[in-house]
């Protein structure tokens, strides 16, 4: 059945179905709006190495990479490539691996159910031979090395090296050159029929849709298939402190690129995992937000520049609070941030600042509901979090600044690690 909620703050209309397979589908009519989206995504991303299928006792475990890998392959299917069939519609797609899930999305402004048709089509119709996984191992081998030499790239992968000692966030999402080399077709198969089943999956449909078309249309092609239960991923415990302090690494860059971070162990989901986001975030923002005092400082004595930022991950598996940018004195910075992180900690965010940034996000949030892709990408990635992304006005409406303070001592007193990449000394080059 099509159930609907209204959230009359944000003036929105959710619209929720379960297939009968346990498959859940997010609509949003946005009326009048011309562009139309759709994410069709699986809760299955690159830290997914190790699992038990369900029903089974025994763990499984895969190269690292594969996930990323089966998104590649999904684009080919025997009869062309997908990206020309969506082309040819005039849609314009794309894929996306994360840590945590695989999705592929599209954007048209017309027909709009040709290309619903076919992203639910192709992505329950992988065709794998092992000549066409031979040569793929070649195409993503490239990606890998160009990564290799990406200077934001490494900062933030060397960074979660010193994070974690064992956890697979801390591995590139594509794997390595050595890693793909041992994926097979037998393997991709495996994992794509544990992960892709279904009831593993989430569909977010927004734009000026019908609701009721759009179930149809689910119903007519999601192939119908039990729901098995609940994969069980398997992740290490990771142990107090970081696996190191610092790690530096020399590539082309004109100016130093700087990151800091720690790590947040508490496993949570649904509306615990969203306040405490949102509590970090909003923290991090009055800490060293563009309006903050220790921004201005730092940008006024020429240690930082408009690349500076900070960032909150947070999802079931794993969680990491990060802040860096570009200076040509990281460790001043760094050094200035650990005094500042103290300092907070000890005294707490005050009442005006916490007001005048939970403000400030909220009017960012609701300004965000107007862009249809984020929208859609929000409500499959919370959804997968047994949450909705609608709930955060209710998050901001019912924060208060002991909760954020509670998060700040909880989580900003843990020890920070800082990656470094330094420009190659000219003699050097």
């Amino acid at each position: 059945m099509l159930e609907m909620k209204q959230y009359d703050r944000l003036g929105e209309t959710l619209h929720t179905y379960v297939h009968s397979s346990g498959m859940k589908v997010y609509i949003v009519r946005k009326e009048g709006y011309q562009k139309k989206t759709a994410v069709f995504a699986t809760s299955y991303g690159s830290v997914d190495n190790r699992f038990r299928k369900p029903g089974a006792d025994a763990e499984t475990e895969v190269p690292d990479g594969i996930a990323h890998f089966l998104e590649h392959k999904l684009f080919e299917q025997q009869d062309g490539n997908v990206l020309e069939k969506f082309s040819k519609l005039g849609a314009s797609p794309n894929a996306f691996t994360s840590f945590h899930e695989t999705a592929y999305h599209f954007t048209c402004t017309d027909r709009f159910d040709e290309n619903l048709r076919l992203l639910l089509d192709y992505v329950q119709h992988p065709w794998l031979t092992d000549e066409n996984v031979e040569k793929e191992k070649g195409i993503i081998g490239q990606e890998i090395r160009m990564y290799e030499d990406n200077a934001d790239w490494r900062v933030f992968f060397n960074l979660l090296t010193c994070l974690y000692r064992l956890h697979p966030v801390r591995l590139d999402i594509a794997g390595t050159v050595e890693t793909i080399a041992g994926i097979t077709k037998e393997l991709l198969l495996d994992c794509y029929h544990t992960f892709y089943s279904p009831s593993n999956m989430a569909l977010a449909v927004v734009g000026d849709v019908d609701p009721e078309a759009v179930v149809a249309m689910v119903n007519d092609r999601i192939e119908q298939q039990e729901n098995r239960g609940r994969i069980g991923k398997v992740y290490p415990v990771e142990q107090e402190g970081v696996a190191r302090e610092v790690r530096e690494q020399l590539l082309v860059v004109s100016m130093p690129l700087f990151l800091m971070g720690v790590r947040d162990d508490a496993v949570s989901t649904g509306t615990p995992l969203l306040r405490r986001r949102t509590a970090l975030s909003i923290a991090m923002d009055a800490l060293v937000g563009r309006s903050s005092e220790l921004y201005s400082r730092l940008y006024e004595d020429g240690l930082i520049n408009e690349s500076f930022g900070t960032d909150v991950m947070m999802v079931p598996a794993f969680g990491f609070v990060t802040w860096g940018g570009q200076s040509p004195d990281p460790d001043k910075v760094a050094t200035a941030m650990k005094e500042a992180v103290v300092q907070l900690v000890a005294d707490g965010l005050d009442a005006e600042s916490f007001a005048r940034v939970r403000r400030a996000h909220e009017g960012q949030f609701i300004r965000s509901l107007n862009s249809l892709e984020l929208l859609a990408r929000e409500l499959v990635d919370n959804g997968f979090a047994d949450t909705c992304h609608f709930d955060l006005a209710d998050v901001y409406a019912t924060l208060t600044l002991e909760e954020v303070n509670r998060v700040i001592r909880e989580v900003l007193v843990k020890p920070s690690a800082l990656s470094v990449i330094r420009p190659i000394p000219e003699s050097a080059a």
